[in-house]
């Protein structure tokens, strides 16, 4: 990797690194925080079209509240769309942490289990890792001399497991990443045609395979395209139009479905808080028609 990394300070509270250079790994975005506000962490989580893992580097507190009430504290991984309503919180106190985001796509091969495994919950990685090899990746990060071997440490981990983990079929990854590259605005109808599938038939693996019903998953993926404009300052009216809504009030809607707040709010939060950490920066490139796409993803 370059010795570069990219920061800025998003809000007074965090501090976030980028790589210079995107992972090599498809599917496969790092950042790193540094929480360095004067009080503890405690703010909203938004739901994502990712799964996110928290990798804690020491032994300062990272958790993150169901909405159940349920704590969890270490390093964790969230399922996709994780915090939907509003109620999920993450808290921190004087810690650093690199933020994997995984599409659902390749977390089967990173974390041995499936979105579908998941479903839309909070899971301790020692209990997918096993408590040394997570330990032991917790003191790597601790130990490392600066972020740039952080993120090189991660990358390292993570291509060591996705070699010998399972992939998930290759249509059902060129689907994903078709609704991701549209933002969401992608007729289910019209992927299963270009696959040459039934609409029972890619409705049914779609689901066993990433977790979530293939519309669910295209309104998931156009509230975070939606939800990162409101964010970045753009105009409600705007986003509706440009996202695909019928109108202001259906954006309305769907933010507050998931978020639990209004469009204003999620505009006011910090993009940390939303997708900042890269979804939008690394939508992938595909081939018009499913024929002229790579066999694997």
């Amino acid at each position: 990797m370059s010795t570069a990394v990219r920061q800025r300070v998003v809000t007074p509270v965090w501090q976030v690194m980028r790589p210079a250079r995107p992972s090599r790994l498809p599917g496969v975005v790092l950042a790193g925080l540094r929480d360095r506000g004067p009080a503890p962490v405690d703010h909203r989580l938004d739901p994502h079209p990712v799964l996110t893992l928290a990798l804690v580097c020491g032994e300062a507190a990272l958790g993150i509240d169901e909405p159940t009430g349920r704590r969890h504290r270490g390093s964790l991984v969230t399922g996709l769309g994780f915090g939907v309503g509003g109620a999920a919180r993450v808290r921190a106190a004087n810690v650093e942490w690199i933020q994997v985001r995984l599409s659902p796509a390749i977390a089967r091969t990173v974390l041995g289990v499936g979105p579908a495994e998941l479903e839309s919950s909070v899971v301790v990685l020692d209990d997918l890792w096993g408590e040394r090899r997570a330990a032991r990746l917790r003191e790597r990060l601790a130990q490392a001399a600066s972020w740039e071997e952080r993120f090189a440490l991660v990358e390292a981990f993570l291509a060591r497991l996705s070699a010998a983990g399972p992939a998930i079929e290759p249509e059902l990854a060129w689907a994903w990443d078709r609704i991701v590259a549209g933002h969401g605005q992608v007729r289910v109808e019209g992927l299963a045609d270009e696959l040459g599938w039934s609409r029972k038939r890619l409705w049914s693996r779609f689901h066993a395979q990433l977790g979530l019903p293939p519309k669910r998953a295209v309104k998931l993926v156009r509230f975070d395209w939606a939800a990162t404009r409101l964010a970045g300052g753009q105009e409600a009216a705007r986003v509706a139009a440009d996202c695909g809504y019928a109108d202001q009030s259906h954006l309305h809607r769907d933010v507050m479905a998931f978020t639990g707040v209004t469009p204003a709010a999620v505009a006011r939060q910090s993009l940390v808080a939303t997708a900042d950490m890269a979804w939008v920066d690394h939508v992938p490139r595909l081939p018009a028609r499913w024929g002229d796409a790579p066999a694997a993803v």
